[in-house]
């Protein structure tokens, strides 16, 4: 195997799994501060058709970032009123969240199927991203460098700052967090809007980077597969980083297996690994909670002010 292939799959990698691992470091925020928020492949999409959108009216895509990032946190939010302030299932809402997103993602995107928008100009000189050796550090979107960023960021955040301390102290104990005088409402807001941010930024990877053009349902249920992570992650943002990639190698696999037509395996199987891997994640932790689990003590489960 060639140098120069060994560095584009390693490219390739990078590539597919960034937008994983920009929705799982949202939901992991999410899930820290007590709330399970099921609805991320709906708010990736909603983030990605409306990337694109903005992206292709204004020719900037720096703007449809940004515009992603706000139609995910809003997004977000409206599962926030829902399970915060009326109490709502989580789950239940989190399920009708995701196919939401879906359904209006396709309403919007019926006028743009088909269109481009401008790609990224490289945040590094041109002449790096085309060596073959300096293109695996240098040549990729800025989106990919702010998705690491984004994971040290909240390493840091959750581990040594005081605001981080106090969203971990809501997720393990609400009523305790409640009865010193934190708003647990108010954190679990900001929380979920951060999660529907990143999740945002996540979608428009796709239609923005990847390909760059709006498709329907293009996001291809990486919104679970996050979901999944953050399980595998142990709710730790080190091992999110490392499984995050552990995926993407996965579906480089399946890209490679394609493309050269030689594998032991028919290419369906690659395919299906990441969403195999998914279930066998879930169905792992199921059976690890009779001995114990390491989420927060207050996931999934519902706090009323009033009580």
């Amino acid at each position: 195997m060639s140098m120069d292939l060994i560095i584009s799959a390693l490219v390739t990698t990078i590539g597919i799994t960034t937008p994983i691992l920009l929705a799982a470091t949202g939901e992991l925020v999410v899930e820290k501060s007590g709330v399970l928020n099921l609805g991320v492949e709906g708010m990736m999409l909603v983030g990605a058709v409306t990337g694109f959108a903005v992206a292709f009216t204004t020719f900037n895509p720096w703007l449809g970032i940004l515009a992603a990032a706000a139609a995910g946190a809003a997004s977000a939010l409206v599962f926030g009123v829902l399970v915060l302030t009326f109490g709502a299932n989580q789950v239940a809402t989190g399920l009708a969240l995701a196919i939401f997103g879906i359904g209006l993602s396709t309403l919007i995107g019926a006028g743009f199927v088909g269109m481009i928008v401008p790609p990224f100009t490289s945040i590094f000189p041109e002449e790096l991203a085309r060596d073959p050796f300096w293109r695996l550090i240098f040549g990729h979107s800025p989106i990919v460098y702010l998705a690491l960023i984004m994971v040290m960021v909240v390493a840091w955040f959750l581990k040594s700052t005081r605001w981080g301390l106090v969203l971990r102290a809501v997720g393990e104990n609400d009523l305790s967090a409640h009865s010193i005088g934190y708003s647990v409402i108010g954190i679990r807001y900001a929380a979920i809007a951060f999660g529907g941010a990143m999740a945002g930024i996540a979608g428009s990877y796709f239609s923005l980077v990847i390909t760059p053009m709006w498709a329907e349902q293009m996001t291809a249920g990486r919104g679970w597969i996050a979901l999944a992570l953050v399980v595998f992650a142990s709710w730790k943002p080190g091992r999110l980083l490392t499984g995050a990639y552990f995926f993407g190698v996965l579906m480089t696999l399946e890209l490679y297996a394609k493309a050269s037509g030689f594998s032991f395996l028919p290419s369906q199987f690659w395919a299906s690994m990441p969403y195999l891997m998914a279930v066998l994640v879930l169905a792992l932790i199921s059976a690890r909670e009779r001995t114990g689990s390491e989420a927060p003590a207050c996931l999934g489960k519902p706090f009323m002010p009033g009580e």
